[in-house]
Formats: C-alpha cells, structure tokens, sequence
C-alpha cells in the first residue's frame, strides 16, 4: 500500500498551515489526488519527498507526523487511561488530555487536534462552547468530535451537526478508536 498523507499532515511536515498545502496542489506545485467524491487531497509519499527536495525542506519531520492529533476532554481517570491505552495500541497518535473546557479551548488553538473526544460529564454547557468554537473557526472546523455520554443522563443537548459520533457510557474502546480512526481517513 502506498503511504500517502492528508493535507494537514504536510502542514505539519512542512511547518505550515493545511491550507497553505491546499493552495500548492490546487496549483499543481505539489502533486496527489483528490479522494473520489469529496474535496479531500491525498499526498503520495513519493510526491512530497520529491516536493521536499525541490523546495530544500528537511525530510526528518517526514518520521515524526502522527496518523492524528487527538485531545481528550475528559475527567473520569478509566475513561482516559482506556482511552490512552487503546489508542497507544496504534503507532502514531499523539495524545493529550484536559477535564476543563476552559483548557480544552486553549489545547484547541496551539494543538490544532485533528479529533476531540469530549465528555459530557465535564458540563454539557461546557461541551456546547466547545463543539460551537470548534466549528466556528475556519482552521479546526474539520476537526472530528466525539462525544461521550452517560446511559443515565438526560439526551444529549447537541445539535448532530457539530458532533461526528456519539458514545454512551459504558463503551468500547477499541470501537471507538476504530470509528475514530475511519472519521479521520474520512475528514482528512
């Protein structure tokens, strides 16, 4: 199977934003494919270490992307370490954690996370602002959002359009992260 990378993960390669790396293959100065029946780019390996050499960019960050960013907005300490460990089961993810929405917000903007599992635990007015910030802001609104929620609380107050996918607690973890994993090949 060829190795190919999102648009985001040659921003990160690169050091630039994703659509910085749009702009290039929409003008033909990096070469890939869109993914047929959306507007997603895919970058073959090949294209961007030929892309790397002719613009003198280093090819040791080609190593260090993560297949995903993912923060976890989320108190329960089994949850996480569930989480943590299922996910640390697949090469690549970088994982950070936070149980405030306030700190989710500033994670947001310097991670630049490419999924967010948030709990509805933390305060559902809490995971509101954070699913409305997150689709407000041009940069993070592809960004995949989970949601967690208890079987014994009310019904979600989130609207399906800011969520991706929806778990109710008690769940699977290697569900989820498979589920995740196929929104994030689909989003990116």
């Amino acid at each position: 199977m060829i190795k190919t990378y999102t648009s985001g993960q040659v921003g990160k390669i690169c050091q630039v934003a994703a659509s910085t790396v749009n702009k290039w293959f929409d003008t033909g100065r990096l070469k890939g494919y869109r993914v047929p029946g959306s507007r997603h780019r895919r970058i073959p390996r090949e294209s961007l270490i030929e892309f790397l050499k002719d613009h003198n960019l280093p090819l040791e960050n080609l190593n260090e992307v993560a297949a995903a960013n993912v923060l976890l907005v989320v108190r329960d300490p089994a949850v996480v370490a569930g989480l943590q460990q299922e996910f640390g089961r697949r090469p690549g993810y970088q994982i950070a954690q936070t149980g405030s929405g306030f700190e989710a917000g500033i994670q947001a903007e310097t991670r630049a996370p490419d999924c967010v599992i948030v709990d509805l635990d933390i305060g559902p007015i809490d995971v509101l602002q954070i699913c409305r910030n997150l689709r407000r802001r041009r940069e993070l609104a592809n960004v995949v959002i989970v949601a967690l929620v208890s079987a014994n609380r009310p019904p979600s107050p989130l609207d399906p359009g800011l969520v991706d996918e929806v778990f109710t607690k008690p769940f699977d973890a290697a569900l989820l992260v498979q589920r995740t994993n196929r929104l994030l090949r689909q989003r990116s």
